[in-house]
């Protein structure tokens, strides 16, 4: 009887708060229709236990800030949500009383500033859409995106943190950022920064104590980011790339670690064997017209450009040796003599380390086209993915991806059993760290987060594979068994959120003054219950 009561309460709550939200952001704009529900309670690699309640979507950072207030006001939880891309349970509701937040129709470029260097953007624009915005300034971020930027969103990359374009010198997206206008978990709004001219033109981060780092990588547990300001630089006049291919990916993490120290690239990554087939049998990567005329349009003629494509076409799939691991570098800078200083260093370190050029398809592909259709989130075989990751330091990086292999080796006859199979991405942070990153592809049956990113007529390739739960705990036994062994050398992370320990990994000052800071941002406890490590 109690149990009915609270029900009928809880439901009657949600009602009420349902009608808030229409007043506030228009009806159109809140769902709670069960297929829409369903998709905001699963991501890339789990479902929730847990139903969203209700989703809304804000137009504006007053309707945010009015959205989050009447939430609170409710003690309903809340759960921000970009593009939906996370695999760590970063927007997943913590239990039925959730109002998953909606941030896409916050996509605007609010304010390019060619003279401060800096652009202000709402949390919900792409990296791909403030890519095409700064390009006729001829401008760009230092950090400009991930693999994902098409879809992936400012706001999200900040909560999450991201790695890849831009990052190898820049560092990741959180380096690049200036000023952030914040929603609290009570509807307050809270702005960093030296701001300028009546507040309203932020230029610079450092104010004090940096109170737009902690936000950074919080996974929304500490506010909901609204608006966020980004450094400029002038887009650099000249590139290269280059790939080359080592024996073994401790002598490839070594020769990483060398062009990291000397802040020659501006991007590098590389792949094991295992995953530089999975890429190329899941893109039609050396056939693809639209690559082809991304590879002609890098180019400063259409001679060059022809050319350039030309060898990209005939390069065949066959430019890697089978066991090999392959390291695609890109270099940027003002002048051509300069770039090539950066890559003549670069070939050098590649040669001491006993590493071999190969045809650079790839790295010039890449660079043409650094934000592909997300098809990548289903094998070639339709089977699911999912990744793992540590950020290592440069010396260790070395000797911690040999004991990682080690263990998927001793996992061998089980993968094989259940069809799993893995390779491993590798990147750089700045002059810091190397990303190691296993990525896993299992037969299991694509659920609706998929069919919500995966290009219809990609999707429409590949089978519906069946439920396979058995084949999915190897999997989930596999990583967790990776973030021991990166707990062990004292690894960082992006994409926290209810995947990595975090709170728990702190000691007793750092857990207070989080502890803190989470009463007096959150004092209901509503922002994404759960993640971080903060009680659910």
């Amino acid at each position: 009887m109690q149990t009915d009561a609270l029900a009928s309460l809880s439901n009657s709550t949600i009602a009420d708060l349902r009608d808030t939200l229409g007043a506030i952001v228009g009806t159109d704009h809140v769902l709670d229709d069960h297929d829409s529900l369903a998709l905001v309670s699963e991501d890339i690699w789990q479902k929730s236990p847990h139903l969203a309640a209700l989703i809304a979507a804000p137009g504006s950072l007053e309707e945010l800030r009015a959205v989050v207030a009447a939430a609170a006001d409710a003690r309903v939880a809340i759960a921000p949500r970009g593009a939906g891309m996370s695999y760590t349970g970063g927007y997943l509701p913590a239990n039925d009383r959730t109002l998953s937040i909606d941030m896409r129709r916050m996509n605007r470029v609010l304010h390019i500033d060619p003279d401060d260097m800096v652009v202000t953007v709402e949390a919900g624009c792409s990296w791909s859409d403030l890519r095409k915005a700064l390009a006729p300034h001829g401008l760009r971020t230092p950090f400009w995106g991930p693999f994902s930027g098409l879809y992936s969103t400012v706001g999200g990359g900040m909560s999450q943190n991201n790695a890849m374009w831009g990052g190898a010198r820049y560092g990741t997206s959180s380096e690049s950022l200036v000023a952030l206008t914040i929603v609290t978990g009570d509807g307050r709004i809270l702005k960093t920064g030296a701001r300028g001219l009546e507040g309203n033109n932020p230029f610079y981060r450092h104010f004090g104590p940096d109170l737009a780092g902690l936000f950074c990588g919080d996974s929304g547990t500490l506010g909901v980011k609204a608006e966020l300001t980004l450094r400029l630089i002038r887009t650099p006049a000249f590139e290269d790339y280059a790939s080359f291919s080592f024996k073994t990916g401790a002598q490839m993490l070594r020769a990483m670690a060398e062009i990291t120290r000397a802040e020659l690239s501006s991007e590098m990554c590389a792949f094991d064997p295992g995953l530089t087939r999975v890429r190329l049998q899941r893109q039609s990567l050396l056939s693809d017209v639209k690559t082809l005329g991304a590879v002609i349009g890098k180019q400063k003629n259409l001679g060059k450009g022809l050319l350039s494509a030309a060898k990209v076409a005939f390069a065949g799939r066959n430019f890697i040796e089978e066991e090999e691991y392959p390291l695609h570098v890109m270099t940027e800078g003002r002048s051509k003599e300069g770039v090539a200083s950066d890559m003549a260093a670069i070939r050098a370190i590649v040669a001491a380390g006993d590493g071999a050029e190969i045809e650079n398809t790839i790295a010039k592909v890449m660079r043409a086209q650094p934000f592909p259709e997300p098809n990548s989130i289903l094998g070639p075989k339709g089977e699911a993915w999912v990744s793992v990751h540590g950020h290592a330091s440069l010396s260790t990086a070395p000797a911690m991806f040999d004991e990682i292999d080690a263990m998927f080796a001793s996992r061998k006859d089980l993968f094989e059993a259940n069809g799993v199979h893995y390779g491993y991405l590798f990147t750089s942070l700045s002059t810091n760290a190397i990303t190691v990153e296993p990525v896993f592809y299992w037969p299991e049956a694509y659920r609706p987060v998929h069919k919500s990113m995966v290009e219809p007529a990609h999707l429409a390739r590949l089978p519906q594979l069946p439920a396979n739960p058995a084949a999915t705990a190897v999997v989930n036994d596999a990583r967790n068994a990776f973030k021991d062994i990166a707990a062990r050398y004292g690894c960082a992370h992006f994409q926290v959120a209810r995947t990595y320990p975090y709170r728990e990994s702190r000691d007793d000052a750092s857990r207070g003054l989080l502890d803190a800071v989470k009463a007096e941002l959150d004092p209901h406890g509503i922002l994404n219950p759960g993640a971080l490590g903060f009680p659910a």
